[in-house]
């Protein structure tokens, strides 16, 4: 039987299940060191190229605090609480940079209006790159929620330049709408758009997700990897090489994990693409997809992508070999309340929880 467990005021998840997945291997190579406690429920890390010292953390209220070499700025980026509903798994979900934004100084954040439906919106920064400017505010995407859970919420540009929206299946539990296998709606998908090209509406780039928390683009080679919050059973790991074109179904609700969910139709559109990994609700309930580790500071990590559990805290990474997930290990070093993790533009990796901490990535 399932339960709603709602922790700390903040994300919401499905507990039940059990049992883990591939054989996995244990190391201690590297850790996480506490960089900055004290956030407000934190939700996502950013960064941008042009700003080698600036880190980005998304709180989920509505506000986006700035860290200059570690310190924290008194001023926010981005004030928007009044705009947003916050709680549970509402709230601002994430910010996405440009690619250009030295020059462009345009952003995008997507987070839960005042009604609870879900909303991506382009900002400017004023001209020192410092401080959103609200009157600038563009609208690209509106989608109504039929609940409160399930928003997706991660944005992200892709090696083609589009920028990428996570879109949950609309919540509930067990996607009653079936709308992650319908391609008429846009919940339980990965949509992409022409960020800045007025007037381009949002496509699908693949569909059957139940909620996409967080996905990222591997920067050295652009491959895609999306971490798909489970229902009642498994937590996924989605990956799709950035040479493999075209529709990919994920399966959901017609697959949980590589188990089979429901007697529903599977739609026949695209190519049904299983996860690379799994673990089971003994391991956890609600999976934080991460990044492929590229910096410079921790080389036994490289080409390494991690992930974590937010309710557990348990910490894995893996590679990929031919397609498939390999040399699976689990981390010794757990991180309650995991909620997103993030790179700087070097490519060192961070990772945030709920209570307020923001940790980074060292040798160990």
């Amino acid at each position: 039987m399932k339960k709603l467990v709602t922790i700390a005021g903040g994300l919401i998840a499905l507990v039940t299940g059990v049992c883990a997945s591939a054989s996995q291997e244990r190391g201690d190579a590297y850790r996480w060191r506490l960089v900055r406690s004290g956030l407000d429920a934190p939700l996502h890390v950013a960064s941008t190229k042009g700003q080698p010292k600036r880190l980005y953390v998304v709180e989920q209220a509505g506000v986006i605090r700035v860290l200059v070499s570690g310190r924290l700025q008194p001023r926010p980026f981005l004030d928007i609480r009044s705009r947003v509903t916050s709680g549970g798994e509402q709230g601002l979900l994430s910010v996405a940079f440009h690619p250009n934004f030295a020059k462009n100084r345009l952003f995008y954040v997507d987070y839960t209006d005042v009604n609870g439906d879900t909303r991506v919106v382009q900002f400017k920064a004023n001209r020192a790159g410092t401080e959103g400017v609200l009157s600038s505010a563009r609208q690209l995407l509106f989608v109504q929620q039929p609940y409160p859970n399930h928003n997706g919420g991660q944005l992200a540009f892709g090696p083609d330049g589009l920028l990428y929206i996570g879109m949950g299946d609309g919540g509930s539990g067990g996607d009653p709408g079936n709308r992650a296998q319908n391609l008429s709606v846009r919940l339980g998908k990965l949509l992409k758009i022409s960020a800045t090209r007025r007037g381009a509406q949002a496509q699908i780039a693949d569909y059957g997700l139940r909620n996409p928390w967080r996905f990222s683009f591997d920067r050295a080679n652009g491959d895609l990897y999306i971490g798909d919050v489970g229902q009642g059973e498994w937590e996924e790991i989605d990956y799709v090489a950035r040479a493999n074109n075209g529709l990919r179904n994920f399966g959901w609700n017609v697959y949980e994990g590589n188990e089979r969910f429901s007697d529903n139709p599977l739609n026949p559109a695209g190519r049904l693409t299983m996860p690379v990994q799994v673990y089971s609700h003994s391991l956890g309930c609600s999976v934080t997809g991460g990044f492929v580790y590229r910096g410079t500071a921790v080389p036994s990590a490289r080409g390494r992508y991690f992930y974590g559990d937010y309710c557990s805290g348990r910490m894995w990474s893996l590679k990929i070999s031919d397609g498939r997930a390999s040399a699976v290990r689990q981390e010794s070093q757990r991180l309650p309340e995991l909620s997103s993790f993030g790179e700087d533009p070097r490519g060192e990796l961070y990772a945030v929880t709920l209570t307020g901490r923001l940790y980074r990535l060292v040798s160990g």
